[in-house]
């Protein structure tokens, strides 16, 4: 399987090509102007001024490598220690640190000195991006999931694992990366495995959009393993339309079966002959199939327009 994501989490480059090595380089007074003024004529460079007292700049220092780091190439840092070019320091008259300058074509165009919050510090490359002009594409990882969802959808389960699974590398609780893995265990049919996954998931995921989505896969595909046959089913409800439990259970079998229409228009059926039957157990099935197709699955979409007809005529 090919590495889709580095281990720095950049892909090895970043998005405007910029090996991940460069975007975060200390220099000095010798090499200022070719790693500062002529690399801004590309990029807007931000040139964080920094001595190894400085408590406030330990801090800040971390934090803007983590935004440049996820601007992945929009911008680039230097990190310039005063004690060791206190000339750099006068000449640009640095007489408080952190101080931190971002530079673009050659000009120093904006900057503050003092500690700063992250979010501030996001603000501040955010603007830089901005004014540089900089269009981001997607990130590695937005990358890397496209193409596990591809695989997970053609049901290339081991290819689509090893790919949620690097993004997990990267991003513990990605929720659309872990809900992936889970149905990769499901469509490999590992069931347990899926539960297990998903149990071990602290309950702020598990109330996550994509993951709410596969608690209702789980429990369908465990409904699934106690139904019957599906010929045999059918069979009862040709002999007897208004055996609903048969209808119910014949529904079962063919979503497990991966007839999801058929099992739908089963569960529709159901709800035109008798909606009540048995404390609506037809309509509060067809919503767990709805959770976990998704809002936007054309079936989705196709079966609540008939269940909102049935419902309201």
């Amino acid at each position: 399987m090919e590495t889709i994501i580095g281990a720095d989490g950049l892909g090895g480059a970043g998005g405007n090509g910029v090996a991940a090595a460069d975007l975060i380089k200390d220099s000095d007074t010798a090499n200022f102007g070719r790693d500062v003024i002529e690399a801004s004529m590309a990029v807007p460079v931000i040139v964080d001024f920094w001595a190894p007292w400085c408590g406030p700049c330990k801090q800040l220092g971390p934090m803007l490598e983590k935004a440049v780091q996820a601007a992945r190439g929009a911008v680039r840092m230097v990190k310039v220690d005063i004690d060791q070019n206190q000339a750099l320091a006068g000449q640009l008259r640095i007489q408080s640190i952190p101080a931190v300058y971002a530079f673009f074509q050659g000009q120093p165009v904006d900057g503050f000195v003092g500690a700063q919050s992250e979010s501030q510090v996001k603000d501040f490359v955010g603007r830089l991006i901005k004014q540089a002009g900089a269009t981001l594409g997607p990130s590695p990882v937005q990358q890397a999931l496209e193409k596990a969802l591809g695989a997970l959808e053609d049901e290339k389960f081991a290819a689509a694992s090893a790919l949620f699974g690097q993004i997990l590398q990267h991003e513990p609780e990605n929720e659309d990366a872990l809900a992936g893995m889970i149905r990769c265990h499901l469509g490999s049919g590992n069931a347990a495995g899926a539960r297990e996954m998903f149990e071990t998931l602290p309950e702020a995921l598990r109330s996550k959009p994509a993951l709410t989505s596969v608690k209702a896969a789980l429990e369908l595909a465990e409904a699934a393993e106690k139904a019957g046959p599906v010929t045999e089913l059918a069979a009862r409800v040709e002999t007897n339309p208004a055996d609903h439990q048969a209808r119910f259970d014949l529904a079962v079998a063919l979503h497990a079966a991966g007839e999801r229409e058929a099992a739908a228009s089963a569960l529709l059926e159901i709800i035109r002959r008798d909606r009540a039957w048995n404390d609506e157990a037809a309509r509060k099935e067809l919503v767990k199939y709805f959770e976990a197709w998704g809002p936007m699955d054309p079936l989705t979409l196709s079966s609540r327009r008939q269940l909102s007809a049935l419902l309201f005529s």
